[in-house]
């Protein structure tokens, strides 16, 4: 069946089984490799974009849900240049071997465009229950939770 998917900005159409998940049209069908595979059931948060600007698991949301939304993957976050999430990661080295990091990247992008739309800075309570469905085998979440805060400061 054909699906009508916006993402990035990009109009596709995408020939797919209704039941196909996104994951699977982003990166093998588009070539947006920077959504990562991780449990394939919607627990570790690797797959995380956002769908109508909410952030979702991408490989469990079938593409009969997604046809029709607007979908912004890790590639098209940087499209104006380094989301300010990105840029506190990277200077704050918060990362280890990167495989959660455009999952967490995109939960925590919303996160803090929310927070600054309200005129308001992120706590460290609240970014680690916003983070609590993404793992990081690495155990950099402390440095992970501090760059999130560092950006919503900015």
């Amino acid at each position: 069946m054909d699906h009508d998917v916006t993402v990035n900005g990009s109009q596709h159409r995408v020939a797919t089984a209704d039941t196909t998940p996104l994951l699977w049209v982003l990166r093998d069908s588009l070539g947006l490799t920077g959504t990562r595979y991780g449990c394939g059931a919607g627990s570790c948060g690797a797959c995380t974009v956002w769908v109508d600007g909410q952030p979702t698991h991408s490989c469990d949301t079938p593409m009969w849900s997604a046809a029709g939304h607007e979908i912004t993957t890790v590639e098209g976050l940087t499209e104006r240049g380094p989301h300010p999430v990105q840029t506190e990661l990277i200077d704050g080295q918060a990362g280890q071997c990167g495989y959660c990091l455009s999952g967490i990247v995109m939960r925590s992008a919303a996160l803090v465009d929310r927070a600054r739309d309200q005129g308001r800075v992120l706590t460290g309570p609240e970014v680690r229950e916003a983070l609590d469905g993404h793992l990081c085998r690495c155990g950099a979440h402390n440095r992970i939770v501090a760059a999130v805060i560092r950006a919503s400061e900015a």
